[in-house]
């Protein structure tokens, strides 16, 4: 089985939650002997063409032209990565391999479906989050554009992969999408990345650096948008204050933070919050070993990888009930579980963490078994090869079977010639604009940097 992933990101471009995803998924089936393909975005800190030492093969392809915005900018990369696809294709499809497109959210459209219909292969689609769900409804003229490509995604997968049963409800809601095309196979950590040496005299000075010796430490990780309930956090901090004034917010992540940090002084808080910027790796992973309490308070989550990046640090756990996060977080058995944007509630959650540490590390404990079942990742891609060789079987007995140019009925090689595949590889086919181009609202930017990324990717892109 042969599987080409499209994805726009993937490190190390890392703009939010797809990118590790797409690696740890990729990584994994390629050990279990699938031959994974991966078609990006190019970035200047890796070469164009990369076979990992995975044996991951990474196809990078570069933008025709300067985009003139954001969604112009994904347009052109759907344009490269067809060509770039087609290129790949002719080579393979004189041995006919079992071979699927996988692609991931709306970014990766117009590509997986110029490409299904021309080679009449299956592609399965994963929704990793909805605009609609995003901005709590569609606002806007891009939001509606980027909700009717998300619709197209679900119409034309073979299959639909979602990672939580928030998501299936949320998916097949918006979209009308049929329960039983969805499949949730939820999304994975890899635990032994947090196991690490570090003497407890190396841990508390390390802490010292962060809070006195009598204060507790309460840490949040993620994006300073509004969907991750940032700002619940602060209002339920003087609640907790009052109560444990002991105790030190740790506001860790990238992002403009400046409406956050005005909050905190108007409240008198800016000796209790600390902002520490964005960290990643090791310094994050020191980060969860010296917290006390780690919140996810977020208000919109279809999964919530980083409660499972805190339970796989050892972290004792605190998270809203919104989406997924209460597929993960399950109150009283992995972790503590709090109403979504409820400072009152939220405070609750954390003072009760606080105050019996003996419970605290009991499901702190269980919370990492958990980790090597559900979300472990040679599980995940267990789930998902299971799922492509159904795809396959099921592809193999339709009627496009039939019309395939992939040599797995007979005419294939005629119905291929007729297509001219061969030479729109070479040439590039282009994939058809008489779409019109979408009415945007003005104002959405072009991403060119690392920042620029972080910032509309909070906007625009399901992370």
């Amino acid at each position: 089985m042969r599987v080409i992933m499209l994805s726009w990101e993937y490190p190390p471009r890392i703009v939010g939650g797809i990118s590790p995803h797409v690696h740890d998924l990729s990584q994994q089936l390629q050990a279990k002997g699938l031959e994974v393909h991966v078609v990006t975005k190019a970035t200047p800190l890796a070469q164009d063409e990369e076979t990992q030492p995975s044996g991951v093969q990474v196809h990078r392809v570069q933008l025709a032209s300067k985009p003139h915005d954001f969604v112009h900018e994904i347009q052109l990369l759907n344009e490269a990565t067809d060509r770039r696809v087609r290129q790949l294709l002719e080579d393979w499809r004189p041995g006919g391999q079992p071979t699927v497109f996988h692609a991931h959210d709306w970014l990766s459209l117009d590509s997986a479906r110029e490409l299904k219909y021309e080679y009449k292969l299956p592609m399965i689609a994963t929704i990793h989050a909805t605009e609609k769900g995003r901005h709590g409804g569609i606002f806007n003229d891009t939001s509606r554009y980027i909700h009717e490509q998300e619709y197209w995604l679900t119409y034309e997968a073979w299959r639909v992969i979602v990672c939580s049963e928030f998501m299936r409800s949320e998916v097949a809601t918006s979209f009308n999408t049929p329960n039983d095309k969805i499949d949730v196979i939820f999304n994975g950590v890899e635990a032994k990345k947090f196991e690490f040496d570090w003497e407890e005299k190396e841990r508390l000075a390390h802490r010292a650096k962060l809070a006195l010796p009598e204060e507790r430490i309460v840490m949040y990780v993620g994006r300073f948008v509004r969907e991750k309930g940032i700002h619940v956090l602060l209002n339920a901090a003087s609640s907790v204050l009052a109560q444990e004034p002991n105790t030190k917010f740790l506001i860790v992540g990238g992002g403009n933070r400046d409406r956050f940090e005005k909050f905190v002084q108007w409240a008198g808080l800016q000796d209790k919050v600390l902002f520490t910027g964005f960290m990643a790796n090791r310094s994050l992973h020191q980060l969860y070993r010296v917290a006390d309490v780690a919140v996810f308070p977020s208000l919109y989550e279809p999964f919530g990888i980083v409660a499972l990046e805190g339970m796989a640090a050892g972290a004792h756990v605190v998270s809203s009930d919104a989406g997924g996060l209460k597929e993960i977080v399950v109150h009283d058995e992995t972790g503590t579980s709090c109403f979504a944007n409820d400072p009152e509630s939220l405070a609750w959650a954390i003072l009760r963490v606080l105050r019996d540490p003996v419970r605290a590390e009991k499901l702190a404990a269980k919370a990492r078994e958990r980790l090597f079942t559900d979300f472990d990742w040679g599980n995940i891609a267990d789930q998902t090869i299971a799922l492509y060789d159904r795809v396959w079987a099921e592809f193999l007995d339709s009627y496009w079977a039939a019309d395939t140019v992939w040599p797995v009925s007979p005419g294939a090689a005629e119905r291929a010639e007729k297509l001219r595949l061969t030479d729109k590889a070479k040439q590039g086919a282009g994939i058809p604009l008489e779409r019109p181009h979408p009415r945007l609202t003005p104002g959405v930017p072009l991403i060119e940097n690392k920042e620029d990324e972080e910032e509309i990717a909070a906007d625009l892109l399901g992370t």
